[in-house]
């Protein structure tokens, strides 16, 4: 029934299957992983009747195949002679992706409050710092006073802008729905490299348009991070100068490849990727990255930023309604994302709040109905006061990291992370578990480690030195050896299990000390899912809710393999007792004739193997407990004897890392630390001199010759390179225009006070008119510049005005003539209409436009006002019909004239032998073709072949039985 229902809402044309519908919706659309690269990729999709889309994303060796002749959405998975490419040599894997649910993480309308109205207090903010932007006023969360009341604690974002950060050289990206590029907000700092539309597979991310402004989703996450300051238009974004860009992938169907390419997306170019998605928050559904997405989310870790790797900011989810619980979200409960919750103003619990041991940090957003919102750009270069839940909170996260890689565009990863750990702060949020783990830190399952705070990241991110090699992944991580020990999980008692780990001490190379992220690898079985609870206590004693009850989830398929991860245990050792608890509380739905069983487990530690920093750093931690343990003996470096950094030459070095070198082999970057690092180039924004030091260019300059402004030779995003002062300007000004190819102001032609390219002038100098696209001595009225004779010649008897000779270089007709497709005439041709329009000013213009595409001849717009047709067509009160109707055999071209079907089908769509609609007599329908007889594998019922039951290999009818 429930695959039946699945059907009907597929051939109905609904978008996503209705709640009951569980069954998976497989896509034409196939993901390919070829060896022999792209012409091998070319030749193998030719042959079984694919079209190659290209590489999937950044991944190498994996192709998006399409393949047109084969059902877009249907709950069987497709069969047929393209599916013969698996046995291919060179095809090392395929698979037909299924469609995925993705929900974006705002909300649509709180519960019912008894308290209905707030008063909130004015807010003041510092004067030495104000904006234009029409909202600069009404930011609390950025300019908030600690006097103030409701307004006790803020991120610190303006103590970051007075140290002069504010997201310069830094890309960021957005995925999701979209986001509308040309916002007055969004222009400036626009970046076209970091953008992509997936669901349309084309450059640009424009969101699609419809009355419900469904897609606002992306722009509003968009102008949190990067909208332009002083431009008296809406906000400031907290990173206002760093660049933004889109991906529009939620905008259709939602499939693994789908995923692996937005977040694959040019991993060289953008520094951080914003989510505020993911699967649903209904408080049933355990769902997480499929098999590309995992190896993109890998592949950013190890390889994007030039080794560094690529930021992954994740919202933590809005199932809070719904008792729903972020473990069970395979995106925020992973250790390459940097999962964000959210606080309202007043520091207490948002109510769509989920809570999970896998939570980072936190960022405001909106909370109760009287609790104020976050202000953004809007669609149709609005702004709103209204964008809410967790989808706020992650994008306020990545324009704060956008701050702290500015700060030191060096930092990995894994450093963000543990900057993060370190800056954040408990404050004023309240939560009834804050604990202070062994390692000292302050840690929440509602909001991590606390509220980010932005002066205190940039500090921290000036003076970081980076950390120690991790063991990751996935052949350098530590896993424990697994506990197999099958025990049954009993109705209303606990199953605890102890394991005592090494953090494999055996392996040199895969030793965990410290830890930083903890995964619980699980199987279980259980006849409903959600009366299940999970607890993980560390050997320090700090214990982890990996997992709570669940009432909606009534799911009997258990956990296979999840994991469940935390970073509770942050900073403290590794080896030792590990305490897993898993408590049932069974609920009055559930049968207890079958119990749950813990099939297996096992520990995955992250960390690494000497301390995360260095002796000659504070120990201590800003804002934590004062009891935070003292360091050791064994936290002090001892003389080094190990392997330099290729980027060390022939002196040695004192560490493993490039900033441990006694001499560089290349260049050398020097930090306010008086620390320096050793760099085979010199970043963005330095230049090398003759002492291999890489020296600061001005402010404004991405690259230079040296450090005066008018050394440069590319600009930071944003400004524009003046090709004859070699200055960087935020604008060209007068007689230049931007090439925006090189990103540089370039001279207009001669007498062109405006141009937008080296012939195309739209503003003359004094004395000059335009003519055209050039700007032309002045003539009379009626008259040209002929700029060959260097004469005024008179326009033709049809023109007022002209650009030039003939009735085709009109630009305003003369009286008794109409304007027609920018030609001067008479009359109006056959197929176009007399349109009349009055001005503001009275006066009626009088003009001819095309009548629609069906009428030969028509009385005004659109089809019901035709008075003739064209050929093919029969005219029928006012309107143009299709006179031609097609035989049996026969199909409608798509320029109304009858073409024959293939030989084989009786009724058809088109000319191939997939196109059939209907049979005749003697053949059976199998998937758009008509064939003799079934393939293996299926059965002929009502002259149709049908899939035999999945245990058969050939079958009779319907069912295991028939086999």
């Amino acid at each position: 029934m429930v695959r039946l229902l699945c059907v009907l809402a597929l051939s109905l044309g609904f978008f996503t299957p209705p709640p009951p519908c569980h069954a998976r919706i497989y896509t034409n659309h196939w993901a390919v992983r070829i060896a022999g690269g792209a012409a091998v990729a070319e030749r193998i999709a030719e042959k079984y009747g694919y079209r190659n889309m290209g590489q999937i994303g950044d991944l190498k060796d994996h192709y998006h195949f399409f393949h047109s002749r084969t059902i877009k959405r249907s709950t069987l998975s497709s069969r047929g002679r393209h599916s013969f490419i698996s046995m291919e040599p060179k095809v090392e894997w395929i698979q037909q992706q299924v469609v995925k649910r993705r929900i974006k993480r705002d909300y649509k309308q709180a519960p019912p409050l008894s308290l209905s109205s707030h008063t909130h207090s004015s807010l003041t903010f510092p004067s030495n710092i104000f904006y234009n932007d029409a909202k600069w006023s009404s930011m609390w969360y950025i300019h908030c006073n600690d006097d103030v009341h409701n307004c006790q604690s803020d991120m610190n974002i303006m103590g970051a802008w007075k140290r002069g950060y504010t997201g310069k050289g830094v890309v960021v990206t957005i995925l999701d729905d979209g986001i509308e590029r040309n916002h007055p907000d969004l222009a400036q700092n626009y970046d076209h490299q970091a953008s992509f539309d997936v669901n349309g597979n084309d450059l640009d991310p424009m969101p699609r348009y419809d009355a419900t402004n469904e897609n606002k989703h992306g722009t509003r996450c968009a102008g949190e991070v990067a909208a332009s300051a002083n431009n008296s238009h809406c906000i400031v974004g907290i990173a206002y100068n760093a660049r933004i860009g889109g991906v529009r992938m939620l905008d259709g169907d939602v499939t693994d490849m789908v995923e692996a390419k937005s977040l694959s997306l040019q991993p060289q170019h953008i520094d951080i990727y914003s989510a505020s998605w993911g699967p649903d928050d209904d408080g049933k559904t355990v769902d997480g990255p499929a098999a590309l997405a995992r190896q993109a989310f890998e592949n950013g870790i190890r390889m994007g930023r030039k080794g560094r790797g690529s930021i992954f900011v994740w919202a933590s989810g809005n199932g809070g309604r719904s008792r729903d619980h972020c473990s069970c979200d395979g995106y925020t409960n992973s250790i390459y994302t940097i999962s964000i919750s959210s606080t309202a103003e007043s520091g207490r619990k948002p109510w769509y709040l989920e809570e999970c041991s896998s939570t980072l940090t936190t960022t405001y957003s909106s909370g109760e109905n009287y609790d104020r919102k976050i202000i953004t750009t809007d669609l149709r270069h609005r702004c709103t006061d209204s964008h809410t839940g967790t989808s706020a909170s992650a994008p306020m996260a990545a324009a704060i990291i956008a701050l702290a890689l500015e700060a030191n565009p060096l930092l990995t990863w894994r450093d963000v992370q543990h900057i993060i750990v370190k800056t954040s702060r408990a404050g004023h949020l309240s939560a009834p578990d804050w604990k202070t783990n062994a390692a000292g830190y302050n840690v929440s399952h509602l909001y991590g480690f606390g509220l980010m705070d932005a002066e205190a990241m940039v500090k921290e991110a000036e003076r970081w030195k980076q950390l120690p090699s991790q063991h990751v992944p996935p052949q350098h991580v530590c896993v424990e050896s697994a506990d197999r020990q099958i025990r049954t999980i009993r109705p209303e008692h606990v199953v605890r299990s102890v394991y005592k780990a090494t953090g494999c001490t055996d392996n040199p190379n895969h030793h965990v000390i410290y830890l930083e992220h903890v995964v619980v690898r699980i199987t279980i079985t259980h006849p409903r899912r959600g009366d299940l609870s999970i607890n993980l206590t560390s050997p320090s004693g700090t214990k982890s809710q990996l997992l709570a009850n669940r009432l909606f989830d009534h799911s009997m398929e258990g956990f296979k393999n999840w994991e469940f991860m935390t970073t509770h245990c942050w900073g403290e050792k590794a080896a030792g007792d590990w305490v897993l608890e898993i408590y049932d509380s069974p609920s009055q739905l559930r049968s207890q004739k079958v119990p749950g069983k813990l099939k297996e487990w096992s520990l995955v530690l992250y960390g690494t193997s000497v301390h995360p920093y260095s002796s000659l750093r504070s120990m201590s931690v800003e804002t934590r407990s004062t009891d935070a343990v003292a360091p050791t003996d064994e936290e002090f470096t001892e003389e080094y004897n190990g392997p330099c950094d290729s980027e060390c030459n022939e002196h040695g070095c004192e560490g493993p890392g490039p900033h441990h070198c006694i001499n560089c082999l290349h260049y050398f970057l020097k930090f306010k630390n008086n620390t320096r690092m050793c760099v085979s180039e010199c970043p963005s924004g330095f230049f090398r001199d003759d002492k291999k030091r890489c020296k600061k260019c001005s402010s404004l300059c991405e690259t230079c010759m040296g450090s005066r402004s008018d050394q440069c030779t590319t600009c930071r995003p944003g400004f524009h390179l003046n090709e004859g002062s070699h200055t960087c300007v935020a604008s060209c000004g007068d007689a230049f225009y931007l090439d925006h190819d090189s990103n540089i102001c370039r001279r207009c032609p001669e007498n062109c006070k405006k141009c937008t390219t080296s012939n195309f002038c739209t503003e003359c100098k004094q004395g000059t008119s335009l003519q055209g696209n050039k700007c032309q001595m002045t003539c009379d009225a009626g008259s040209y510049y002929n700029g060959h004779r260097r004469i005024c010649e008179r326009c033709h008897r049809a023109c007022a005005t002209c650009a030039g000779t003939g009735i085709e270089a009109c630009t305003k007709c003369a009286d008794g003539y109409l304007l027609e497709d920018w030609r001067c005439v008479s009359t109006c041709s056959n197929g176009y209409y007399l349109s009349e329009q009055t001005t503001d000013g009275g006066q009626v213009q009088r003009s001819c436009k095309k009548c629609d595409h069906s009428c030969y001849e028509c009385l005004g717009p659109g089809e019901r006002n035709c008075s003739s047709c064209v050929s093919g067509y029969n005219l029928e009160v006012g309107a143009c019909v299709v006179s031609t109707i097609c035989k049996d055999g026969q199909y409608m071209s798509g320029h109304g004239k009858c073409r024959l079907c293939d030989a084989t089908c009786l009724e058809c769509t088109g000319p191939e032998r997939e196109d059939c609609t209907s049979c005749p007599s003697t053949r059976l329908f199998d998937e758009g073709a008509c064939v003799i007889r079934c393939q293996r594998g299926r059965y002929a019922m009502g002259r149709e072949c049908h899939r035999c039951h999945h245990t058969c290999h050939e079958c009779t009818d319907e069912g295991p039985d028939n086999c």
